[in-house]
C-alpha cells in the first residue's frame, strides 16, 4: 500500500474579520461579524523534493485570500430570496420587508447562494485549489479547508481528486 501524507497550515495570520448575515427557514439573521480563521490541509504523496506541497506557497496564498476578504460586508449574489443590487456608490440589499444600504466600498459581493460558513469555506477552498495548481503545479489536489468563525464553530470543505 503506498504511503500518503498530510500537510496542515493553520497560522494566526490566516484570519479575516467580516460582517455577514445568513437566511434559513425563511428567517434572516441580524447583521453581525466574525473573526474567521482559515486552515488548509493538503493530502498526497511526496514529490521528488520529499514534499507534499510547498508550505510557503500555501501560507502566502492563505494570507492573500484572508486579506481579500478582510473588513468587508460579505454579500451573496446567487441567493434565492435575498436581492443584492449595486446602484452607483451603494449596495442595496433586500429580504422580504427588510432593507440594508451599504457603501459600495464596504461590500464584497460573492458568487454564493448564502454566506454560511460552509459556502465561505468552499469559496476559499476553490480559490486555494486554483492557486495550488498555478503555483505548485498540482492539478487536482486532495484539499480540505476549514473555516472557523467562532473559536470552535467551524465548517469544512473537502475536494478529492477523481
Amino acid at each position: 500500500m503506498p504511503e500518503s501524507f498530510l500537510v496542515r497550515v493553520a497560522k494566526t495570520q490566516h484570519v479575516f474579520s467580516a460582517a455577514h448575515f445568513i437566511t434559513y427557514d425563511g428567517q434572516c439573521e441580524r447583521l453581525h461579524g466574525h473573526n474567521y480563521h482559515i486552515a488548509a490541509e493538503i493530502f498526497g504523496r511526496l514529490n521528488e523534493d520529499h514534499l507534499v506541497v510547498d508550505f510557503l506557497a500555501i501560507c502566502d496564498e492563505l494570507r492573500d485570500l484572508a486579506a481579500k476578504l478582510d473588513r468587508y460586508v460579505l454579500l451573496p449574489t446567487e441567493h434565492r430570496t435575498l436581492t443584492v443590487r449595486e446602484e452607483q456608490a451603494e449596495v442595496i440589499v433586500t429580504f422580504e420587508n427588510r432593507r440594508w444600504i451599504f457603501p459600495r466600498g464596504d461590500c464584497l459581493l460573492l458568487p454564493l447562494a448564502n454566506t454560511t460558513a460552509e459556502l465561505l469555506a468552499a469559496y476559499i477552498g476553490r480559490q486555494l485549489k486554483l492557486a495550488i495548481n498555478f503555483r505548485c503545479g498540482i492539478e487536482e489536489p486532495h484539499l480540505r479547508v476549514e473555516l472557523d468563525e467562532c473559536d470552535g464553530q467551524s465548517a469544512t470543505w473537502e475536494c478529492r481528486p477523481e
